[in-house]
């Protein structure tokens, strides 16, 4: 099985009356088969038997059949396989929400706050029992059109709806909104059930093959003057793909086959009226990355992305703050535009340094776990910044680009970022935790490298404490789970003493002694050394 990902790119159709007709009785035809061929899989019947029965009674063709059986076990294979992570989320969420509900009944004893948090924690058990049960039975539920849209009819005036006629009208529509069309490699333009050929002018032509149980005059429905605006050099580089080979079979006997790409195409009718959607597998890519040049490391947060370029031997050479413009209140396809502008310029930073870009292996399940024991404002940004979404758009821009993506275990990063390279660079904690990183990427050491911790806070302040003795019989990691524990103390001491709202404090003349860092807004002259000021700088500098 092929390594390459799969690229899908969109486009909007302009048709006729009767063109749209035509699309609107397919979808309908395909969403009735669908949700049909679901319960009967349910029922336990075989494919088999299946198939035989639906090609008769709804008029399709095999590789029609086989479209909608794919995307169907597709949908079936996905919950299969989300619904223990689903299970491990909502354990941890109700862990979280055990412990917020605790801290607030010590701090406001029967407030409205607190009946509300334990609302929330009742309907996470209910909801860790319902996957428990069905992960034990074995049921997949699917709900075809929508869960949301299926709830708004037991309000349908908050919705906007003046009958339940009006509502049901829309949920038909939605059941039947779109189709997939499903490609093959050995088949003429990737698709014998939808076959693209390029016109004079460039554009392309898509002859769709119609269900027989429509009862059409044509059995083609012809779209003429398609054109992707993002992704047709990747569509006709597809189609020109399609060769044949001659080989032998096992007798000896000459064969002649086709080989190509497979082009698949998904029809969708949304408000504006109909797009489509052809996925097609991408092309090597020549690699443009080594390690021996160095890394650049991403620490993602929900506001900005923190950048860190280093050499090949780990020293710093440039940082940079690429932010996101507070996603939250932005619409999904504004909030993708702005992500995928920072991930392509992330990638294209790595293609012209030649250094191989070093995220972490993040664990989802305990970031939206982390929404259940955090106030609101902050769980409105956490839930606003899509880092399954960021990650994915990472790795596409680096493919295209020709950039090694090379992940790792997010341990303690962030608190090695603060507390070894904050001050000593001059920077932020969160581009120290890009630097850590970028240096854990290329397996450099990380170890302490100093003695007292001068960590920076939000406001322009520091916190100071000692780090505990080392154990070098233990992985170093050991020692970072120690300095964790008394950082965190910190921070709430800090809190506690009122210091998050005060004006920063300046720094010891024992510690500006030791050699203040300057920020590095720039590539610095001299990577290898450290740039020094003098001991009487300015007692407020941004650490």
């Amino acid at each position: 099985m092929s390594k390459l990902p799969v690229f899908t790119y969109q486009t909007r159709l302009r048709l006729t009356h009767e063109q749209t007709s035509c699309l609107d009785a397919y979808t309908a035809l395909y969403g009735r088969a669908q949700r049909t061929l679901f319960a009967r899989m349910r029922a336990g019947v075989s494919i088999n038997e299946l198939k035989r029965s639906f090609l008769r009674r709804f008029g399709l063709t095999a590789r029609q059949f086989n479209a909608i059986r794919v995307e169907l076990e597709g949908k079936i294979a996905s919950i299969r396989e989300r619904r223990p992570e689903l299970i491990e989320e909502a354990k941890w969420r109700i862990r979280k929400a055990e412990e917020a509900v605790g801290r607030l009944e010590k701090k406001h004893p029967g407030s409205n706050v607190v009946h509300q948090k334990k609302r929330r924690l009742a309907v996470l058990r209910a909801k860790l029992e319902a996957l428990l049960a069905d992960q034990e039975s074995g049921r997949v539920r699917l709900c075809f059109g929508s869960r949301r849209l299926f709830r708004k009819q037991f309000a349908l005036e908050e919705n906007g709806y003046a009958s339940h006629a009006d509502w049901k009208k829309d949920w038909q529509a939605e059941r039947s909104s779109q189709c997939f069309v499903l490609g093959s490699k050995d088949e003429t333009s990737g698709n014998q059930s939808c076959q693209a050929a390029v016109a004079p002018d460039g554009s392309l032509r898509l002859r769709l093959r119609l269900p027989d149980g429509l009862g059409s005059t044509s059995k083609h429905l012809v779209l003429e003057g398609v054109r992707f605006a993002y992704g047709q050099d990747a569509i006709l580089r597809a189609l020109s793909a399609s060769r044949i080979v001659t080989g032998t079979t096992k007798t000896g006997m000459l064969a002649r086959k086709r080989e190509g790409s497979a082009v698949s195409y998904r029809f969708v009718r949304d408000r504006k009226g109909w797009r489509v959607f052809a996925s097609v597998e991408a092309q090597p890519v020549l690699l443009r990355t080594s390690h021996l040049a160095g890394a650049i490391g991403i620490d993602m947060n929900e506001d900005h992305l923190a950048v860190a370029e280093t050499d090949r031997f780990g020293n710093l050479v440039e940082i940079r703050r690429i932010g996101l413009h507070l996603l939250y209140g932005k619409s999904e396809e504004q909030a993708k535009a702005a992500i995928g502008d920072a991930c392509r310029q992330i990638a294209r930073a790595c293609a012209e340094s030649g250094k191989p870009l070093v995220i972490e292996r993040l664990d989802l399940r305990k970031r939206r776990a982390e929404l259940e024991a955090v106030d609101c404002v902050r769980a409105r940004s956490l839930s606003s910044f899509a880092y399954a979404k960021t990650i994915a758009m990472l790795k596409a821009a680096s493919f295209r680009a020709g950039v090694e993506v090379v992940e790792i275990n997010p341990a303690y990063t962030s608190v090695i970022g603060a507390v070894n390279h904050a001050r000593r660079h001059g920077i932020g904690s969160h581009q120290g935790a890009a630097y850590a990183i970028a240096r854990r990427g290329l397996g450099l050491s990380e170890r302490p490298s100093v003695r007292e911790a001068v960590v920076p806070t939000r406001n322009g302040g520091h916190l100071t404490f000692a780090l505990p003795a080392r154990n070098r019989a233990k992985h170093v990691w050991s020692f970072w789970a120690d300095v964790r524990k008394r950082l965190k103390a910190a921070h709430a001491a800090h809190a506690r003493s009122g210091g998050n709202r005060l004006p920063p404090a300046p720094l010891l003349p024992k510690a500006r002694a030791l050699g203040a860092t300057r920020t590095l807004p720039a590539k610095p002259r001299h990577a290898n050394r450290r740039q020094h000021c003098s001991a009487d700088v300015l007692d407020d500098l941004p650490w």
